[in-house]
């Protein structure tokens, strides 16, 4: 009896650990992409850390013409980064482009906080593309200020995609939360 019940035991430990070790396989199973776009570089850092803990490919969204401190100057109704999130329709230019997308099931598109939204340039990137049967995940940085209507505005941007709200991340965000947080899209 001890024989069975020992057998029956070793079997079921074995079982859980093929089951969690498939689970562990399908999660590296999709290709995914962490693009994003970084003013000042609190982006690229939660960006680069989210790269690494979940195995992605890591694209910059680099502008065509770079960001200078004046063109970033909120206070500033004039400043370059102010007449374009005052335009729903600008569109700054992107430097280069991912080399194929079609390769990516997942998205993680990462972007600071603009006036509440995503900056003008992630609009250019959602435009740039066929999302089409992609899963996109937008999160952000910012001190302070929400996300507001980024997951919905992206998403009227590449309606063939599911796009889903996304999170807002302090700039110290630890790499564990950043890898406990995108596991639900992997």
């Amino acid at each position: 009896m001890k024989k069975i019940l020992s057998f029956i035991l070793t079997a079921f430990i074995t079982l859980i650990g093929f089951n969690a070790q498939a689970e562990d396989n399908n999660m590296t199973d999709k290709k995914v992409l962490v693009a994003y776009f970084s003013a000042t570089g609190t982006t690229a850092e939660v960006a680069k850390n989210l790269a690494d803990n979940i195995n992605a490919d890591l694209f910059t969204i680099e502008p065509e013409q770079p960001y200078t401190a004046a063109d970033l100057n909120w206070r500033n109704d004039q400043s370059r980064s102010s007449l374009e999130m005052n335009d729903r329709s600008s569109r700054p230019q992107i430097a280069s482009k991912v080399d194929d997308m079609s390769k990516y099931s997942v998205v993680f598109v990462g972007f600071p906080i603009w006036w509440y939204r995503e900056p003008s340039i992630i609009d250019t990137f959602m435009e740039s593309y066929d999302f089409s049967g992609k899963t996109v995940v937008p999160f952000a940085t910012s001190g302070s200020s929400g996300m507001g209507n980024s997951g919905k505005n992206m998403q009227e941007l590449a309606p063939k995609a599911k796009v889903f709200d996304g999170k807002r991340f302090p700039a110290d965000a630890s790499k564990d939360e950043l890898q406990q947080w995108a596991k639900e899209w992997l």
